[in-house]
């Protein structure tokens, strides 16, 4: 019967035990639960543009539209033997309708205007070898010496520089930038005297790609800025 008692009592004072570690474990997670540090992390990459768009405007003013649009499909022929004679392919240029202005219908104009068409002309080269095609802008003179004028194309039409092969990029810049946001979390945790855990939340990743400058735009800074939340365990 003794025995039975004491039995008895060592089961209890087990069970007190092992309800204490129990309790104990309960109290740490709930108190460990909303430990939480988030962080971002930053990748950068500056790349040359894979591609390049350039608009080739030229202008002719005059009173006879028949005589006009022969020598801009004269102008044009000369502007495409010029591109095709320094590298560029036919299916890189493509030769847009020109666009007529009848300055004599202008609406506020009430003076006699002393020549009456205006006729753009917009030539386009799109092509992926961007360094050829900066090396043809560089000589476009070459056509002034055939009488041939090149406009500025102004806001409406800039020579456009961008980077399309960014997607194969993604995966390593996304590392790249978690480990950037995991060197902040760690140093948090260890400011704080608790230890990193693991990720509970982490976005897709924010992407840009911009000018380095304005003088260089064909130079193209890529980055991207992802969050991250991690856990914090003591």
């Amino acid at each position: 019967m003794k025995d039975a008692r004491i039995f008895s009592a060592l089961l209890i004072a087990l069970g007190i035990v092992v309800m204490g570690f129990a309790l104990k474990s309960g109290i740490d997670n709930f108190a460990n639960k909303d430990r939480k540090v988030t962080v971002k992390g930053l990748a950068e990459k500056e790349v040359e543009a894979d591609k390049v768009t350039w608009p080739i405007q030229t202008k002719e003013i005059g009173n006879d539209l028949p005589a006009l649009y022969t020598k801009i499909n004269a102008t044009n022929a000369a502007i495409k033997k010029f591109l095709i004679a320094n590298g560029i392919k036919d299916a890189e240029i493509e030769i847009n309708a020109p666009t007529v202005i009848d300055l004599s219908a202008e609406r506020y104009n009430t003076q006699p205007v002393p020549q009456r068409y205006n006729i753009t002309s917009t030539i386009i080269v799109t092509s992926q070898n961007v360094k050829l095609v900066r090396s043809i802008i560089a000589k476009q003179g070459e056509l002034l010496q055939q009488g041939i004028a090149i406009v500025d194309g102004g806001y409406e039409n800039p020579i456009k520089y961008e980077f399309v092969a960014f997607k194969k990029m993604k995966p390593e810049m996304m590392t790249e930038a978690i480990a950037n946001a995991e060197q902040t979390a760690q140093q948090f945790a260890e400011n704080s005297k608790s230890k990193l855990n693991k990720i509970v939340s982490a976005d897709q990743g924010q992407f840009s790609i911009d000018n380095r400058d304005e003088n260089t735009p064909y130079i193209k800074k890529v980055r991207v800025v992802t969050t991250v939340t991690y856990s914090l365990k003591n």
